[in-house]
């Protein structure tokens, strides 16, 4: 694993349930789609096995993903995290300078990122350029998926 994953609480219990649900009624459910599958007779030319196959690859590949962000991941505690400066795990109320918008995201890990319920990716270009940074300080920030565009944000408060 190269970059480190951070999972808050919720996160967590989120992905273990997950877990629990592929390990356990997925894993019977396509196994019996092969096993009907299988009655349909030569395999070979049996479109029903094969996609039960693949859809079997898929949730075996799955499990390994989430095993490996379970076993590696580090779960933030949310009471001890520095409110000083913007770290993971932590609410940001930001202003955007440009439209004098407020708004508040929260920093998370990849696997919990999700910017419609404002939980922005530390890895983001958004979350990369907030990490580290003081209240009342500006941040200019470059999106590259939109052209380069830059947005010109003030953070407002840090709070756990």
């Amino acid at each position: 694993m190269d970059e480190e994953i951070f999972l808050t609480k919720e996160g967590h219990k989120a992905l273990q349930e997950r877990l629990d649900f592929l390990k356990s009624e997925k894993r019977d459910e396509i196994a019996k789609k092969i096993g009907v599958a299988r009655e349909f007779g030569d395999l070979s030319e049996n479109s029903e096995y094969d996609a039960a196959k693949e859809e079997q690859a898929q949730v075996e590949l799955e499990i390994l993903e989430i095993e490996n962000k379970l076993r590696f991941g580090k779960v933030i505690n949310q009471n001890k995290i520095d409110t000083k400066i913007v770290n993971v795990g932590c609410f940001v109320k930001l202003k955007d300078l440009d439209f004098n918008d407020e708004f508040e995201y929260k920093i998370v890990g990849d696997t919990e990122s999700d910017p419609a319920k404002g939980l922005i990716s530390n890895n983001s270009p958004v979350g990369k350029a907030l990490l580290g940074k003081k209240i009342n300080e500006n941040v200019n920030i470059i999106l590259p998926q939109n052209n380069n565009a830059t947005i010109r944000l003030k953070v407002l408060g840090i709070r756990a």
